[in-house]
């Protein structure tokens, strides 16, 4: 059979709302059958900065390989604060799947 994996960034929960330190972290979900993986399924939250983090580890070992772009860091951002924890959950969605 066709090796097949899967990954979904979902269920976006804020922490700290309305401090200064608040933030939101993501369930990442993954399913394959890949033998290269021991457990099939696994899920679990992490915030936006460890996606950077993961980013940087690609890129110091991609060579040349291109490393997919995160969404952006926006402080400044227009519109509801859901409209943009939805768009930065696709984004970080779409870097996943690249």
């Amino acid at each position: 059979p066709q090796e097949l994996t899967t990954v979904r960034v979902q269920d976006p929960r804020v922490h700290n709302e309305g401090s200064w330190n608040s933030y939101v972290d993501y369930k990442i979900f993954l399913h394959t059958n890949s033998k290269a993986f021991t457990a099939k399924t696994s899920c679990v939250r992490r915030r936006y900065r460890e996606f950077v983090w993961l980013r940087r580890q690609l890129q110091r070992n991609a060579g040349l390989v291109p490393v997919p772009e995160l969404p952006g860091k926006s402080a400044f951002f227009v519109g509801s604060t859901d409209e943009f924890i939805e768009k930065r959950r696709q984004g970080l969605q779409q870097f996943l799947e690249k």
